[in-house]
């Protein structure tokens, strides 16, 4: 399978977009942090850790760090964040433009999701930009 994050995303072709096209497909594990299984934020962390930033582990710990984005100011890299078990913050995906996301679900594994899908609409609780914007040219283009 070819894949390629397309057409809208300053990531085309770019470090974080080969890493992600990599990991696509790769199964779910709770606590999984490697492509033998991810958990959410066990794929965030490993996106960001091989274009050279760390993350903290956890999607609250995730949601801690950063500078708030709204949703119409998202650009790809933003850490985007779901309430999915009703008690805050439980998911975390890295956007990567076009009103998609990148993910490890535990019903999926690692896909690219539209933000707009109902389930996800409904859980959103907000972005986070976690690159400077040096980070972010050096990560967004070769």
């Amino acid at each position: 399978m070819v894949f390629t994050i397309g057409a809208g995303s300053a990531f085309a072709d770019s470090k974080m977009d080969t890493v992600i096209a990599k990991t696509i497909g790769t199964t779910y594990k709770f606590g999984g942090t490697s492509t033998s299984g991810f958990d959410c934020s066990g794929f965030t962390s490993y996106v960001f850790k091989n274009v050279g930033l760390t993350l903290p582990r956890t999607s609250k710990a995730q949601f801690s760090v950063g500078t708030s984005v709204s949703r119409n100011n998202l650009r790809s890299g933003d850490l985007v964040f779901f309430n999915t078990f009703g008690s805050g913050v439980s998911h975390v995906g890295i956007y990567v433009g076009g009103g998609r996301f990148a993910q490890s679900s535990s019903s999926r594994g690692v896909t690219i999701t539209s933000l707009s899908q109902a389930y996800w609409a409904n859980r959103y609780v907000g972005a986070k930009r976690v690159m400077s914007t040096t980070a972010y040219k050096t990560v967004a283009y070769d």
